[in-house]
């Protein structure tokens, strides 16, 4: 990708923020602003969401003061393009499949991803889901909410999710979630994908690097919401490990194309260590012995 030409803008008037969601939860108005707002600073990476100001609006929140941080309104922009195109780019393959955003927050994936016959299943914590309720987004028979926390073995089961031989593949996302996550539960919600989705099922997720936990402060934006981050990524195989059946297809790093200092950090940082200080991956279902 190319650096985008960044424009000063203004966000919309009055600024308040009704404080209805604990910190991890909360992060949620991060996305949601960039989303609304960001293409104002970045024009060739605004994603036109048509829901993410009305859900601004739920919370209580103009955006103003998430917009000021303009490396993480570049990196959420970035980020939901990817996941979008990894999403068509299944949906393409099985139009009839399932996709489920884990940690979905307030976004609206299918407004992007709908194609008529496909399932979507948005899930995350009850809190959220009972905000989320209040959105005005259009109906859809195809489209579920689910109530789940990931950090119970169960999730897989209690979102209804199919498993076994001969069942069909499904798409999993999971944005801006892992990081505040402990790291045995990011390698419980690994291995229970390993162990329990279908041939050619994908997960598609954002990590940062070990460089992360416990440096919250440093990001301008989560900083504001209390958040902390308990896990980052310092081994690629950390997202194949714990399960045998797990590959990784494909991954980009997010931030290197942002401009210094990333465009030159970026790089020496993934020789050096070996991951990139912050990437998006899928990660992918296939039989046990099959080559990488």
């Amino acid at each position: 990708m190319n650096s985008p030409r960044r424009q000063r803008s203004e966000a919309p008037p009055q600024s308040y923020l009704v404080p209805t969601l604990s910190a991890v939860p909360s992060t949620l108005a991060i996305p949601l602003a960039a989303r609304a707002w960001g293409g104002r600073r970045f024009p060739a990476l605004d994603v036109h969401d048509g829901h993410a100001a009305d859900a601004l609006a739920l919370l209580g929140d103009d955006g103003r003061r998430w917009l000021d941080d303009e490396v993480t309104v570049f990196g959420v922009l970035v980020r939901t393009a990817l996941f979008r195109e990894q999403a068509r780019a299944f949906f393409a393959r099985h139009p009839q499949g399932l996709g489920v955003s884990l940690g979905c927050g307030l976004a609206d994936y299918f407004q992007w991803l709908d194609n008529g016959r496909n399932h979507w299943i948005d899930a995350d914590l009850p809190e959220v889901v009972a905000l989320r309720s209040r959105l005005a987004l259009p109906e859809c028979r195809r489209r579920r909410c689910r109530p789940v926390d990931l950090t119970d073995c169960d999730w897989w089961d209690r979102l209804g999710l199919a498993s076994g031989p001969g069942a069909p593949p499904v798409l999993l996302i999971c944005e801006g979630v892992l990081m505040y996550l402990q790291p045995e539960q990011v390698q419980a919600l690994l291995r229970c994908f390993g162990e329990r989705a279908p041939e050619g099922s994908q997960l598609v997720l954002d990590a940062m690097s070990w460089l992360a936990p416990g440096h919250a402060e440093l990001n301008p934006s989560v900083r504001q919401t209390g958040a902390q981050f308990t896990w980052g990524l310092s081994r690629l195989a950390e997202l194949t490990e714990p399960h045998p059946r797990l590959r990784l297809g494909w991954q980009y790093s997010v931030m290197e194309d942002y401009g210094f200092p990333y465009a030159q950090l970026g790089p020496l940082f993934r020789w050096f260590w070996g991951v990139p200080l912050y990437a998006l991956y899928r990660i992918e279902a296939r039989e046990a012995g099959l080559p990488h």
